[in-house]
């Protein structure tokens, strides 16, 4: 860190000087950064503000270090410092107030325009959200104030698009308002703020969830026939202002799945049918999410009496365990994770992950829903005050209520830290070190070894008060009644006791376990493991019970018991470790192809036994480490292929045991499952090369690579890819044979080795099989040879490559061999790539060739990601066809398809379709990575296992599949509007 030079001291009061120190990362950046704010300032003729930034100080320095740290607090204060400086004469909060009342003004205006509206909306918003971030930075005050200011700024905003977009419905004579200057009042307009926003605790960068309904008795309402399709295009014009991306920003991020049936309904829904749907078909997860609706715009006298009508839905009267059983298995991504060991910081989602925000929450739902309908005093929206109210009520210790706030508002601040960088909707901490001390510095630690030490004890300390308070709850498990297993002949009561813990076929079941008691596999013949078996046969067979398909669940895990070679170890460990008990359970109930793998390569599950599995980072310098050690000593070529193959299995499954756990998300998971491939399939090259020169020596000058391609070269592999490679090589032109005992020609001998490879990575052995390897990406495909000479590659792909083969170039990386060819080869990709080309040829080809594969291979139904309209495939081909043209902002070496859909250029995509196209890609993705990891096959909806649902729902972090269903085909249509519209659009150009 470098030395800030000294500026001249000035004493100014304004802000009344922060009362939290900030630390840079970059001490002379950021004294650089106030020297161009000042120049801005003057520019803007602010001279007290220009003045105050030239001067010395702890606020100087507050503000140096906020827009080090912060992108976007630096990048709104460069565009528009007036908002600094008109804190000269208002204090935060009173700004704050100024910005709300100009927001309920903006529809009223006489000229007013739809246009004028989102522009003034966003200018305001912008200036609030970087008050309220610097607001909280300073310690001016804390995250409990922020989640109220924000909620309150949007409140304010779906107000102002209400108000106008009423007004405007009255003026064209669609609505007659009783009141046209309060346009809410009797519109019958309800719109319910749920989620964080209805409970006043929306983050830095949180979307806004919404469900609308209309009444059409309303005064307002002239024809109720028309009032569905009047109110849903409403809604929907709504969403537009407060959502789309303009060249000023955006207001909210705007989300309706929220409501009812939301596949198949309007976006406006009728009082009387919501009312009927809630109490005839709501599901549980219905009832959790109408505990913080709260109506926030529109006719709130309206929203107010719906609300009153659905609470006999929403509160029971009586105690009610099998709901929460239920909610609790639709939100499957919450775990009590006690005894999972050490905690990773980097890449930590503090929203989601194991000691997060979200296990607060989820309690204090659960907790409410039990006992809301007896304990009115239950039913507040609010997160923390309900801790307090259930610590009167004795449900939980005052010790879990003080120190679940304390750690609730610290995870708030975590949260909102994160967001602040660059206003992204996320939760998760940075994974490299720069990032983690970013988040440490804007939290005021000194650095990220600091900020580390107290965010796990944060998160252990949530984790063992959320483990605790499950434990201390009723549960329908206790006292399942008689489990009875002697003898030949079924034990009545045990029949019943299984069949209350969800196994259909109890008999069934009961041979099976005497089979455990009977010590017929060798996993069981000791007297030792069987007493520990029967010890733990209870525990097992709730937790079995507990994946909707138990009777397959228990059936898997007893396949896997049948091949262990021993089995007081695991017995002993799953005693000890409820949480491994519990990923059993999940992995044979959820994940048929990662059970299958454990059942037929027990060892693999060694890795579980690693306490460090969970807070470790699967990352490349991780993984290189582990395969030096797994390969240590071994010499015997055959031993090293095998010791490869022993290495990918357990590293691919324990990936996906991250994956699965939630402490990795689908792009790391991506990333790890490449990084493995390159690694091995390296190790196995290096192994190869060695043993072949054995006997053909090597050639003069010789040296080869190999140029990952397909989601290798992305970094998008999933548990079940194969691999896309082409072998490129070169040597001296003199040379005209190898050195050794059996010389072969240069081209013969880099096809042989070739040839060696693919049969040392794809051989099956009794080891299984490393990779499936596919070369028809190389030039000429099949008709071509295995191995090609750089110069024949370079002639190929500038001369006679067609348009899909440098499509396929644009995911192109090189994964191993030599160093210095590996570089040339780069340099060679980049250059044909970046080769003029006519955009409108380009464009037209690309649609052409999407219609083709949508012809020759239809999708199977909604869940085929790749091949649905709109799915995998059109992200994949925008993308590349925007490598292709140039039209990305800094693409070089770019492979992933999500990170070059980040970078498309403005004049390609603008920033709201940007976006769309990468939420879809995260979708898509997370949905991919969960469904290969679980399955060997595709995913059919009606014969999953319901296990793997929740798994989706988890990772999409939506509450019930119809959401998802919904959402999946909303995104897919989304973006096959985009794909046709920048693909037709391009074809008009004449060139790049």
């Amino acid at each position: 860190m470098t030395a800030a030079p000294k500026r001249k001291t000035k004493r100014i009061e304004w802000f009344g000087g922060p009362a939290r120190a900030l630390t840079p990362l970059d001490a002379s950046e950021a004294a650089r950064e106030l020297v161009e704010l000042a120049d801005a300032a003057k520019e803007a003729k602010l001279p007290r503000l220009a003045a105050l930034l030239e001067g010395e100080g702890p606020l100087q320095d507050f503000l140096g270090a906020a827009f080090n740290l912060s992108f976007f607090l630096r990048d709104c204060a460069r565009r528009r410092p007036g908002m600094l400086d008109r804190l000269f004469g208002e204090t935060t909060d009173q700004r704050l107030a100024s910005i709300v009342e100009a927001i309920g003004a903006a529809p009223f205006a006489g000229d007013v325009s739809e246009a004028g509206l989102m522009s003034a909306l966003r200018a305001l918003k912008t200036e609030a959200h970087f008050l309220i971030a610097l607001s909280e930075l300073a310690g001016e005050v804390e995250a409990e104030t922020t989640v109220r200011r924000l909620s309150d700024l949007a409140d304010a905003c779906v107000t102002a698009g209400v108000s106008f977009l009423l007004r405007d419905a009255h003026m064209q004579g669609k609505l007659k308002l009783p009141l046209p200057e309060h346009p809410s009042e009797g519109s019958g307009w309800i719109l319910l703020g749920m989620g964080k926003l209805g409970a006043h605790e929306l983050n830095f960068s949180s979307d806004i969830d919404l469900v609308v309904f209309f009444d059409p008795e309303a005064p307002a309402v002239l024809d109720p026939y028309e009032a569905s399709d009047l109110f849903s295009r409403l809604t929907r014009r709504l969403v537009r202002i407060l959502q789309d991306r303009t060249s000023d920003g955006y207001v909210f991020r705007t989300d309706l799945r929220l409501r009812p049936d939301p596949g198949s309904t309007p976006l406006a829904i009728p009082v009387l049918a919501a009312l009927n749907y809630y109490e005839g078909r709501g599901q549980n997860w219905e009832r959790a999410a109408m505990i913080k609706a709260r109506p926030v715009a529109g006719d709130v006298a309206a929203g107010s009496r719906f609300l009153k009508e659905l609470e006999p839905y929403v509160w029971r009267k009586y105690l009610d365990y099998a709901a929460i059983a239920d909610v609790h298995s639709i939100k499957r991504q919450i775990h009590a994770h006690k005894g999972h060991g050490e905690i990773a910081v980097k890449g930590h989602n503090v929203k989601l992950g194991r000691g997060g925000i979200r296990e607060i929450e989820f309690f204090v739902q659960t907790q409410q829903l039990i006992a809301g309908g007896r304990f009115p005093e239950l039913r507040g929206r609010e997160t923390v005050s309900m801790l307090g109210v259930l610590a009167s009520r004795g449900w939980i210790t005052p010790e879990a209520r003080d120190a679940l706030t304390q750690q609730y508002w610290f995870l708030r601040r975590v949260e909102h830290a994160i967001q602040m960088v660059a206003d992204e909707q996320s939760h998760t901490l940075p994974e490299d070190d720069e990032g983690l001390e970013r988040i440490a510095h804007l939290l005021g630690y000194s650095d990220a070894a600091a900020f580390s030490q107290v965010f796990r004890v944060s998160l252990q300390l949530v984790e063992k008060h959320y483990a605790a308070l499950f434990e201390a709850a009723p549960q329908l498990s206790a006292g399942v009644g008689n489990l009875v297993f002697t003898g030949d002949v079924d034990d009545p009561d045990t029949l019943q006791t299984l069949r209350n813990l969800g196994f259909e076929r109890p008999s069934d079941i009961c041979r099976v376990i005497r089979t455990w008691h009977f010590g017929r596999y060798r996993a069981t013949r000791s007297a030792e493991a069987r007493e520990r078996l029967t010890e733990l046969t209870p525990a097992l067979l709730q937790a079995f019970g507990q994946t909707h398909r138990a009777d397959e669940a228990l059936l898997r895990f007893d396949e896997f018991l049948a091949g262990l070679p021993a089995g007081i170890q695991l017995f002993s460990l799953l005693q000890s470790n409820p949480w491994l008990l519990k990923l059993i359970a999940t992995i044979m109930g959820a994940a048929p192809r990662l059970a299958g793998i454990i059942t037929r390569r027990p060892h693999v599950f060694d890795g579980l036994l690693d306490p460090q599995l969970l807070s470790e980072l699967p990352d490349r310098p991780y993984l290189a480490a582990r395969l030096s050690v797994f390969l240590e000593g071994t010499i015997r070529h055959e031993d090293v292929l095998d010791r490869l193959r022993i290495f990918a299995a357990e590293q691919k499954f324990l990936i996906g045991v991250r994956l699965l756990t939630g402490s990795i998300d689908a792009v790391r998971a991506g990333k790890a499952f490449s990084d493995l491939a390159d690694l091995t399939i390296g190790a196995a090259f290096d192994a190869v090369q060695k043993e072949f020169a054995l006997h053909h020596g090597r050639v003069k000058g010789g040296k080869a690579v190999i140029l990952g391609m397909g989601k290798l070269g992305s970094r998008e592999l999933t548990a079940g890819s194969d691999v896309d490679l082409i072998l490129l090589y070169d040597h001296d032109a003199d040379t005209e044979e190898s050195d050794g005992g059996r010389p072969l020609a240069p081209s013969h001998y880099f096809a042989r080795l070739t040839q060696r490879l693919i049969a040392a990575v794809s051989a099956p052995t009794a080891e299984g099989v490393l990779y499936e390897l596919d070369l028809r990406l190389r030039p000429s495909g099949n008709k071509g040879p295995v191995a090609t000479h750089i110069d024949a590659f370079r002639k190929y792909q500038r001369n006679d490559a067609w348009t899909w083969e440098h499509m396929a170039l644009t995911r192109a990386r090189p994964v191993a061999g030599d160093p210095a060819l590996s570089a040339e080869i780069e340099k060679e990709v980049d250059e044909i790539l970046a080769l003029p080309r006519d955009t409108a040829k380009i464009a037209r080809e690309v649609a052409e060739m999407r219609e083709l594969i949508g012809e020759e291979k239809p999708p199977r139904d909604l869940w085929d990601l790749k091949l649905i309209p709109g799915g995998l495939i059109d992200l994949e081909f925008i993308a590349q066809f925007a490598v292709l043209t140039g039209q990305g902002a800094g693409i070089a070496h770019m492979t992933g398809t999500g990170d070059v859909l980040a970078h498309l250029a403005p004049s390609l995509a603008d920033a709201q379709r940007r976006q769309e196209l990468v939420d879809a890609h995260h979708l898509y993705s997370a949905l991919t990575q969960i469904i290969r990891l679980c399955l060997t096959g595709p995913f059919e909806r009606d014969d999953a296992p319901p296990g793997l649902c929740d798994l989706l729902l988890g990772v999409t972090d939506l509450p019930d599949f119809a959401v998802l269903e919904a959402h999946v085909k909303e995104t897919s249509r989304k973006v096959r509007k985009i794909f046709d519209l920048l693909l037709r659009s391009n074809r008009g150009r004449n060139n790049h």
